[in-house]
Formats: structure tokens, C-alpha cells, sequence
């Protein structure tokens, strides 16, 4: 469980985010969604120590997130992340940007040479064939296309067998039908690998579509907090009007909105 408690986030004396309260039960598929600026980013960061809240208190498991960075690699190790622009060393192949995800596991000298397990190479090649992406596992990166990469960055994510991932517009950068793919194949291991799925997301309909429930973030303030079934794509819509003076004179019951 991810539990979050008056957490505040300031950039450069900005309040980025402002009195986050926020409980993420186990096995919840959840989107972020808001303006660009609203604090999606650096919620999703927070969650794993990328960044550290200015004041509050976040959680995970009843645990604080570690400050020291010995405790803070072995603490990420249960903690995936798939990044935007993917991460991925592009000289590499896929199968050695997979392996990535078990460095955490591996010493630094045999990482620099990239000796791995026989076991660490066989979890590699079960999740880049589970993620659909086998077949290239000994091409190099930079030949894939968008949509094959970001399978290889979820592979990676996996690998690490964490029970949270975390994904920063993790189709921001696709087509259409390679976007409904991805996010159906996340679904799709949410479920298998019984993981609580955290993503930011700027396609309202996908979020719709494929997330258990709705995170809606302005002005780095919970304005949203619904189950997806719950909500209609216009109600989304207005979360990235600038004017919101008559928000919360539309909100139905049932729905959670946060005040500054």
C-alpha cells in the first residue's frame, strides 16, 4: 500500500505540489492525469525517491522512502519504472538493456562486464518474450521501432520482479494502435504479475479505458479521485480548462475533490 499524507513539493521556492493526501491500495491500476505543469511527474517520482517531497509524509508498505542511497537502491529494487523516452542505451541490444533490470542484483564489477546468472539471462528471456519482443533480442536498440522499445523497457522494468511499476507517459510517443497496445499489454501484466500500477498519462480516453481509477491533478492539487466508470471524458476534459471557477459546482456525488 502506498499511503500519502500532506506531502508538498517545491521547485526554486514553486509549490509544484501542494497538500497531497492520497491512499494506492495493492493490485490498483491508477492514472495520473492533468495539464502539463500540474505535478503528474513529479507525484509519479516521489513514489520511487527521484525526488524528495519538501514536507509530508509518504509511505510505501508502511516504510518511509530511504534518504540513504545504499537503502534507497536496495528499497527501489520492488519498485519498476518506465521512463517517457524509454532509457534505453541505443549501441546496446535488447537483450543487454534488459539485463539492466537486474543490476540492482549483480556486484559493479561484474556488471561492468556484463556477467550476469545463467538464471538472471533466462528471467530476462522469459519477460522479453512475455512483453512480445523475443524475437529481436539480439538487435540493437536503435533499430527497433517506438512501440518495440518500450516493450523492451517494460521487460527491463519487470525484470527487477518488482510489485509496484511506475510509468511516465509511457505512450506519449506512439501512434494510436501502438498506444492501445502498450497500454493492453500493461493491463494485461498487472494483472498476471499481480503488481499496483502507478502511470501519468495525457490521453484522457486511454486512461478511461484502461485505468481502474483516476488521479486528476491542477495546479499540483488532487481536483479528481474516481473510479474510471465513475467519471464521463467531459468531466476529464475540464480538468485541463484554465478557468476552473465553477469545478466544484459540477462535481456529482461521489467524486473527491481536493481545495486549495
Amino acid at each position: 500500500m502506498i499511503n500519502i499524507q500532506a506531502l508538498k513539493k517545491n521547485f526554486n521556492n514553486e509549490l509544484v505540489l501542494a497538500d497531497i493526501n492520497l491512499t494506492i491500495s495493492d493490485g490498483e491500476m491508477i492514472a495520473l492525469l492533468g495539464p502539463s505543469g500540474a505535478g503528474k511527474s513529479t507525484l509519479l517520482r516521489c513514489l520511487n525517491g527521484f525526488e524528495r517531497p519538501t514536507s509530508g509524509v509518504l509511505t510505501i508498505n508502511g516504510q518511509p522512502i530511504p534518504t540513504q542511497p545504499k537503502l534507497l537502491q536496495a528499497f527501489r529494487k520492488n519498485i519498476g519504472f518506465i521512463f517517457q523516452n524509454f532509457n534505453l542505451v541505443n549501441r546496446m541490444t535488447v537483450l543487454d538493456n534488459a539485463l539492466c533490470g537486474r543490476l540492482a542484483y549483480t556486484s559493479t564489477a561484474k556488471s561492468f562486464f556484463k556477467i550476469f546468472s545463467k538464471e538472471d539471462r533466462e528471467l530476462t528471456e522469459y519477460y522479453l518474450n512475455k512483453v512480445g519482443i523475443y524475437e529481436y533480442r539480439h538487435k540493437r536498440v536503435d533499430q527497433l521501432s517506438g512501440g518495440q522499445r518500450q516493450r523492451v523497457a517494460i521487460a527491463r522494468a519487470l525484470i527487477q520482479q518488482p510489485t509496484i511499476l511506475l510509468a511516465d507517459e509511457p505512450v506519449a510517443s506512439l501512434d494510436p494502435k501502438t498506444a492501445h497496445s502498450i497500454m493492453s499489454l500493461l493491463q494485461s501484466l498487472k494483472e498476471e504479475e499481480k503488481l499496483t500500477l502507478v502511470m501519468t498519462l495525457h490521453h484522457v480516453e486511454l486512461a478511461k479505458e484502461y485505468a481502474q481509477r483516476i488521479i486528476g491533478l491542477n495546479h499540483g492539487v488532487i481536483k479528481i479521485d474516481n473510479l474510471s466508470h465513475q467519471i464521463s471524458l467531459e468531466r476529464l476534459y475540464r480538468l485541463y480548462e484554465r478557468n476552473e471557477s465553477n469545478l466544484e459546482q459540477e462535481v456529482k456525488a461521489g467524486e473527491l475533490i481536493a481545495s486549495y
